[in-house]
């Protein structure tokens, strides 16, 4: 084991390893404490009855958090302490944009609470440029020798951070970590990672940065608190981002608990593409018939007549095939697309086809409701009054369109046999953000 590569992890080893006691830089916990009827993971922190978790022998294991490696009463957990031990690079920052005047109070806000423990939330409407708004907090981390983490809840999230990152600190080591990446682990300065790899780290980053702070599954999710809480040092820096803040993070805010940068305005500062509503009479039956309301027939007819690409969020993934067909059956042959989920082996492929423009769309679940830019594409949801869809999920569908300065407008089409109170509340929003824009724009300018 290279301890100089483990600084700030939480690592799992055999209790046989001996050889591990002798280090002077490490810290030894128990991986599992057993009680009278239950035990409790020290890696994720939850609690599971004896029944359940019960091994061969009187031994136990955690079942919550097996999809990171099996840990069980077997084991101890080893914590590398971090040193902050990096190399001096000439150039941190190489990104050579500019930001907006509203992005650049953000943008110092954050600069100022670098170093400070605290926590901070960004709180910017979709296609605000929340992204290049970090570059020169990051850089002001980097240059002080912290460590940096940037998370997400989200592997596509995390998928489009991380070039463009790569791209902003090219001198700076950096690692990209989630459960389908390709490249092993190794002490890096900056880490771009899901939640869920935070359990494998302790007191590891001066500043970590959770982006989309209120989406599944991190919201609500005591198990990924548990994580962030156990990755970020004590005098560490914790920065919230998001568009549509839960409820913990709106109390928090009231409370005056949390400190707060604010932004109702895209960086190109044209307005949000506002929600039109279509009703329909059954949308789904038309389709288990293998047709297609004339409504929605309308709207894919009109896209494929002006080349743009577009995006179909439906409700369920049982309803993804069925969809495709008659999308299919209505448009040119020479117009591709597929279908992508959660669970799709193939996500991160049909999601680069579409960034490539292989695809002119995808029809996919509310896994692609955030984290990705698609310029230019416009966008349908079918059974937006469905309850599988939360206000800020459809708020946060509407804002994948329009996030481009060559096209900063487009359709925003929610299909409804229902006028649903969700429904009205994220058209709600999205005209009292774009009023809050005007006056910020009228005020300032």
């Amino acid at each position: 084991m290279d301890f100089n590569e483990m600084a700030g992890r939480l690592v799992v080893v055999d209790k046989s390893e001996e050889k591990i006691m002798s280090s002077d830089n490490i810290e030894i916990y128990q991986a599992i404490k057993v009680f009278k009827n239950k035990i409790k993971c020290n890696r994720c922190g939850k609690v599971t009855t004896k029944e359940r978790a019960k091994l061969p022998y009187d031994n136990y294991y955690c079942p919550k958090c097996i999809v990171l490696g099996r840990v069980s009463t077997l084991n101890n957990l080893v914590h590398v302490i971090e040193d902050n031990h990096f190399n001096k690079v000439d150039e941190i920052l190489t990104w050579d944009g500019k930001l907006s005047k509203f992005q650049e109070i953000c943008s110092n806000e954050l600069i100022n609470i670098i170093g400070k423990n605290t926590e901070h939330l960004l709180w910017a409407v979709t296609g605000a440029g929340k992204t290049e708004m970090l570059f020169k907090p990051i850089a002001e981390a980097l240059r002080k020798k912290f460590r940096v983490a940037i998370t997400s809840p989200r592997v596509d999230v995390c998928n489009e951070l991380y070039p463009r990152l790569d791209k902003a600190f090219k001198e700076i080591d950096k690692i990209l970590l989630h459960g389908r990446s390709e490249e092993a682990y190794r002490y890096t300065q900056l880490v771009v990672c899901t939640t869920h790899q935070l359990l494998k780290f302790k007191e590891a980053f001066d500043v970590l940065i959770i982006d989309e702070v209120d989406a599944f599954p991190y919201v609500n999710n005591k198990e990924l608190l548990f994580a962030t809480k156990q990755a970020i040092k004590k005098t560490g820096t914790l920065i919230y981002l998001t568009a549509t803040p839960s409820n913990e993070l709106a109390k928090k805010i009231k409370r005056g608990n949390i400190s707060i940068s604010y932004l109702p305005m895209r960086f190109h500062q044209n307005a949000l593409p506002t929600i039109k509503v279509e009703f329909t009479n059954n949308w789904w039956g038309f389709i288990l018939q293998g047709k297609l309301d004339t409504k929605i027939k309308k709207y894919l007819k009109k896209w494929e007549q002006n080349g743009k690409q577009f995006l179909v969020f439906v409700p369920h993934v049982a309803m993804l095939n069925k969809v495709r067909e008659v999308i299919k059956a209505v448009l040119a042959s020479k117009i591709k697309g597929d279908t992508v989920h959660a669970a799709d082996e193939y996500r991160i492929e049909k999601v680069q086809k579409m960034r490539n423009k292989e695809y002119t769309y995808l029809i996919t679940t509310t896994i692609l409701e955030r984290g990705v830019t698609f310029p230019e594409i416009d966008l349908l949801v079918l059974g937006a009054d469905n309850s599988v869809f939360s206000t800020s999920a459809l708020v946060q569908i509407a804002g994948r369109v329009g996030r481009s300065v060559s096209r900063p407008d487009g359709d925003v089409i929610f299909i409804c046999d229902r006028y649903t109170r969700k429904v009205k509340d994220a058209q709600k929003q999205i005209e009292f953000l774009n009023k809050k824009a005007k006056k910020l724009r009228e005020g300032i300018s």
